[in-house]
């Protein structure tokens, strides 16, 4: 195996667990929009968001850079959001994986 196919195979691997985290992170998102419409609280709570970036800032080691890292969370947040408020209008979620 050459070296660019082990560092391929590296990223896959990575990749799949990435896809495990942030399906895990959903899930979470998803109670939480649960909690927040039971309690009538709204789906974006700015002050909460500008935490997550400033954790995740804070936990940074590189090789990206807090912008690129503030980018990606900003993205990942939205998408939470988005989930937070499906459940929050009283939709369903089936999570089923594929479009």
């Amino acid at each position: 195996m050459s070296d660019l196919e082990w560092w391929r195979q590296r990223i896959d691997e990575v990749d799949r667990r990435l896809v495990e985290l942030l399906n895990e992170r959903s899930r979470c998102a998803l109670e939480i929009g649960h909690i927040k419409k039971r309690l009538g609280l709204p789906a974006w709570q700015p002050e909460r968001e500008a935490q997550i970036l400033r954790n995740v800032v804070q936990s940074n080691g590189g090789p990206l850079d807090d912008a690129a890292i503030r980018r990606l969370f900003e993205r990942i947040i939205d998408e939470a959001r988005a989930l937070e408020r499906h459940v929050m209008e009283g939709g369903a979620y089936k999570g089923q994986g594929k479009e």
